[in-house]
């Protein structure tokens, strides 16, 4: 059996946080045919999934994602690949992400840029 475990760092808060995970389970849902459970609680969520000859658990927090996922014998040989599709799926969720939040910052800026006068200079 080979292990999977991945960390990964954010600035999303649990909110968006969730949003990423539920949309990331409904992704291997479909793509893996996993089985997939969230247990919500107050600091965190946990995603479980399985399918035969997988199992494993996103942990959602506020500032970061851990997963770990356990491979059975035969999926085993291929645990570096598919730890690096997984990477490449939360990271990419992640990313998309943290691309929108920053564009709505900006938008956001610019619009009350656009809403303040701009200060007139008097000539001498």
């Amino acid at each position: 059996m080979a292990d999977i475990r991945i960390h990964r760092a954010h600035k999303l808060g649990l909110a968006k946080a969730r949003e990423v995970a539920w949309h990331w389970a409904e992704e291997v849902e479909k793509k893996f045919d996993m089985e997939c459970t969230v247990i919500e609680g107050e600091a965190s969520d946990t995603v479980e999934f399985t399918r035969p000859g997988v199992r494993g658990q996103l942990v959602v927090a506020a500032d970061h994602f851990d997963l770990t996922a356990t491979l059975g014998f035969l999926l085993g040989a291929f645990s570096k690949t598919i730890e690096a599709e997984i990477e490449r799926n939360l990271d990419d969720l992640l990313y998309a992400e943290t691309a929108a939040k920053k564009k709505a910052a900006a938008r956001k800026t610019a619009a009350k840029s656009a809403a303040t006068p701009a200060k007139k200079t008097a000539k001498k």
